[in-house]
């Protein structure tokens, strides 16, 4: 069986992956679903948390999944600890190079929205009104901390990035673009929204069994 780790977008918690967790548990899979830290934390808060949950489970050979600014964070991840992740997979999700951040790769009215959205206390930006009830409010400094990385993060050869054709504006359109054509990343394009688990939740979950150590066949269904 293969080991799950899912990190969720600016706002959001585990509880966001809760129709394929479970699903996925179901079939014997071990999943970890992390609610990242809010209040007063940075990037590199974030990454040490999802560090410490390989290490306090020992994980190894995991999928790690991010969607949204959880690209951001696995992309840190799997440079501390390469040995410890088999597959990437990058779900309409930041891939910052060194020295990028979230905030460098977005454009216009997402920048906007994360420094306004925090004028209320300055530290966290308040989410979307389009969000999820249990949306929360994100750490500024996450969003403009740029990351940190040395390159072996390249370790990981399996890496595949599922790009949201249908998210109007898309602040990872030229994410994709870099990717697209790159022979080192299996790159796809969804007829779906930013909410991969609203508009096409079957397909993703059909995208991470693939992504399983024990199936690795790509669907590459247009």
């Amino acid at each position: 069986m293969t080991t799950y780790v899912l990190i969720p977008g600016a706002c959001h918690g585990g509880w966001y992956y809760d129709p394929i967790s479970e699903r996925l548990r179901a079939e014997g899979h071990e999943v970890h679903a992390v609610t990242l830290s809010t209040g007063r934390v940075n990037l590199d808060d974030h990454v040490a948390e999802v560090l410490d949950l390989f290490e306090r489970h020992d994980l190894r050979d995991a999928v790690l999944v991010g969607h949204s600014y959880g690209g951001m964070v696995t992309t840190v991840v799997a440079d501390r600890a390469p040995d410890r992740v088999a597959t990437l997979v990058y779900v309409d999700a930041f891939v910052p190079r060194d020295g990028e951040s979230a905030y460098d790769i977005v454009h216009g009215d997402w920048r906007k929205w994360y420094v306004e959205g925090a004028a209320g206390d300055g530290f966290a930006t308040a989410p979307l009104p389009i969000f999820d009830e249990r949306a929360t409010h994100h750490p500024l400094a996450t969003l403009l901390q740029r990351a940190s990385i040395t390159g072996a993060v390249d370790q990981v050869t399996d890496r595949r990035y599922l790009f949201m054709a249908e998210f109007p504006d898309s602040p990872l359109a030229t994410t994709h673009e870099r990717l697209r054509d790159d022979p080192t990343w299996h790159v796809e394009a969804w007829p779906a929204g930013h909410n991969v688990l609203r508009d096409a939740p079957e397909r993703f979950l059909s995208a991470l069994k693939s992504a399983s150590r024990d199936n690795s066949v790509i669907d590459r269904t247009p």
